[in-house]
């Protein structure tokens, strides 16, 4: 396109600033025109480090008064399908920062706007553009694991509750903890390598037990607004067990504050030529040759330099420009809504929940 692409920015807090603006920034095909908020003097300092001279309160002048090409969304959970619903029938294309929604209605809701619209709509699933993710979702691709039949996934923390006592644990805001907060980039990205097989079942468990603990131990403890004696009815962690339409299973384990050694975050998968595993960015694969065991430990190069969220915002980008079609969908998010407040429903009625 000889023109850049024109973005509304609705949510000016954190996830904003840490990752979708550099993104916005480096891209050389778009710009950031408007900046939305509810804190006005948020919404006018991220504007004017912008240089954006329109700031809005709510996105619903915003969108009336139009200018722009893609609205992106950087709310509390809570807001991400009312407000994506309401660009796209407006004529937007959404990105939009995880997770999909807070519940499968309207995670269904949003994927109906997109398809009645003809927009593109996208929700960040960074974790499927590490140049390690992408290996082994080409190795499983091209049959190098076999049948990939079983698998493990998480993200654990020892003491990294973030925004304590804000939105992140306040569930009618946030929809609930580290499940929904962090199980959507492992998860999907297990499933996404495993070739996105079709979730029927779950059982799951959470528990809350450090809601008043005071330390701290994980950078993403700063993440987030804190709020004395604030709110904190969400779990800290969660565990659960996956079943797919294909016969494979997934085991689950989400955490923001837990007694183990060290934080980390995984995915493992069991295949019948190889296994793979992807712990805390480093890659491994195990398998067959020669009649022998073999671990192998691939070095993708620049792995560790890779900006995640601006490569997916690329993506984005290039879909609307017809270089790439969409890998991330509407109906992957509705899946994957669907199994976290399944395994929620199962947490809370200690029974397997079909799908």
């Amino acid at each position: 396109m000889s023109a850049k692409y024109k973005i509304g920015v609705i949510g000016a807090g954190g996830i904003f600033q840490a990752a979708h603006m550099e993104a916005w920034l480096e891209h050389p095909e778009a710009e950031v025109v408007a900046v939305c908020d509810i804190r006005k003097e948020r919404a006018q300092e991220i504007a004017g480090k912008l240089g954006v001279s329109r700031v809005y309160t709510d996105y619903r002048d915003m969108l009336r008064d139009g200018g722009f090409d893609i609205v992106d969304i950087c709310t509390p959970n809570l807001y991400h399908s009312e407000i994506a619903i309401a660009a796209l029938e407006a004529g937007y294309n959404t990105f939009c920062e995880k997770p999909d929604a807070v519940n499968p209605v309207e995670a269904q809701k949003m994927a109906d706007a997109a398809a009645a619209s003809g927009k593109l709509l996208m929700v960040m699933r960074n974790n499927r553009f590490n140049p390690n993710s992408q290996f082994l979702k080409r190795l499983a691709d091209e049959g190098g694991m076999g049948e990939i039949y079983t698998g493990r996934c998480g993200w654990i923390r020892r003491r990294g509750i973030p925004g304590k006592g804000g939105w992140f644990t306040t569930k009618e805001l946030s929809g609930g903890g580290p499940l929904i907060d962090l199980g959507v980039h492992f998860i999907d990205l297990a499933m996404w390598i495993m070739g996105n097989p079709k979730p029927v079942s779950v059982t799951g468990a959470k528990y809350t037990k450090f809601a008043n603990d005071t330390i701290a131990d994980s950078v993403h403890s700063s993440f987030g607004d804190r709020q004395e004696d604030g709110t904190f009815d969400v779990e800290d962690l969660a565990t659960g067990f996956i079943r797919f339409d294909n016969g494979a299973t997934l085991q689950i384990e989400f955490s923001w504050a837990s007694n183990i050694g060290e934080e980390m975050n995984f995915v493992e998968l069991r295949g019948t030529k190889a296994g793979a595993s992807l712990r805390n960015g480093k890659l491994g694969i195990y398998s067959e040759a020669a009649g022998q065991l073999t671990d192998t430990v691939p070095v993708i190069k620049g792995a560790d330099q890779v900006k995640q969220h601006t490569e997916n915002i690329k993506h984005f980008v290039d879909c609307l420009e017809g270089r790439a079609k969409p890998t991330i969908t509407p109906e992957q998010g509705v899946d994957m809504i669907k199994i976290l407040a399944a395994i929620y429903e199962s947490a809370e009625t200690g029974r397997e929940v079909r799908l």
